[in-house]
């Protein structure tokens, strides 16, 4: 038996984000019929908390998948010009257990979170919008931009960042590789005013949205934050919001934007509208007026590692692409 190795660089060749985002619809409609098997994701954090090895184990019933991502996050690497995110997504045979393909976890990361961000953006935002504020200006922001690229003509494009130099990059880097201008902002509130399409791609503990700023419409896709203890958005944005996740469970446990919020009285439990995939399957209703806040809250779940896995695997073989490896104790 031979083991399927794909690099950074061969990942980032296969998986485009349009079929990325196709992959995510249908790996969260599946979740939300309960096709799916996923525990909440296991962390171990080193003794310092200057970082954390994260397991996300799952199973996928549609494309039947079987595997785990594990994954390293550290994100003072920033400052070291190194990726805060890094490990790998192993894929196992689902009817005798086999190994059959080992990717880099990094750059699936970041196709499919921003993939996600698209099929909630193409459900729940106005099919108008197209005034797009970008918070962070690193990978998500990046691969961000493509994925509400592939999903709406954008207008407007305005980028904000901590360092100011770093969005003043940004945007030059970025307009100059998809041919859209892009605004470098000094505020998240220059950002985000009369945007309709908000990104927040953050490693913020503290609100850095304020709900006051959010304009009538618009639609917000929060993901820089996974943890219980963290947010990017204050208790009023998310009480203004329509708000909608990929997994129910983990917005219970793990979406300090949520969890925050309700600590702090704003919301209670049903202030959640439902699952992302029940909204796809027209088990929920989505956005029910063109002044509707949506708020997508993106938590990350292993069901959309599995569907780009099963992708790769299968496009890797049709291009001859990476490596191929003999792992021993296989026949």
């Amino acid at each position: 038996m031979k083991l399927r190795v794909l690099n950074e660089r061969e990942v980032e060749q296969l998986l485009e984000m349009p079929a990325c985002i196709d992959l995510m619809d249908g790996a969260l409609r599946a979740l939300s019929r309960g096709d799916a098997v996923l525990p909440l994701r296991h962390m171990v954090w080193l003794p310092n908390k200057a970082g954390l090895l994260g397991l996300m184990p799952g199973y996928l019933g549609e494309p039947k998948s079987f595997g785990l991502k594990v994954v390293t996050v550290f994100h003072g690497n920033h400052d070291l010009g190194l990726p805060s995110h890094q490990g790998v997504v192993m894929l196992f045979g689902v009817e005798t257990g086999e190994p059959l393909g080992l990717f880099d976890a990094g750059a699936i990361t970041a196709i499919r979170t921003a993939a996600a961000s698209g099929a909630a953006t193409r459900a729940l935002a106005r099919a108008s919008a197209g005034d797009l504020a970008l918070l962070g200006s690193g990978v998500q922001a990046r691969t961000h931009l493509d994925a509400m690229r592939a999903v709406r003509p954008l207008r407007r494009v305005r980028v904000w960042s901590r360092n100011e130099a770093h969005a003043r990059a940004f945007a030059d880097r970025e307009a100059r590789r998809v041919g859209v201008a892009i605004e470098a902002t000094r505020s998240v509130e220059a950002a985000v005013r009369n945007a309709d399409l908000i990104c927040t791609t953050t490693a913020a503990k503290e609100p850095i949205l304020r709900g006051e700023w959010l304009a009538p419409g618009a639609h917000v896709n929060a993901v820089g934050s996974s943890f219980a203890g963290n947010r990017e958005l204050d208790a009023t944005a998310v009480k203004r919001a329509r708000l909608y996740s990929d997994c129910r469970e983990s917005l219970m446990n793990e979406a300090g934007d949520f969890l925050l919020a309700k600590k702090e009285g704003a919301v209670g439990d049903d202030h959640f509208r439902g699952e992302l995939g029940e909204v796809l399957n027209g088990k929920v209703a989505g956005r029910e007026s063109p002044d509707d806040i949506t708020l997508y809250k993106s938590l990350g779940v292993a069901v959309e590692d599995l569907a780009a896995a099963h992708f790769l695997l299968k496009r890797a073989a049709e291009t001859n692409t990476g490596a191929l490896i003999e792992w021993s104790g296989t026949a």
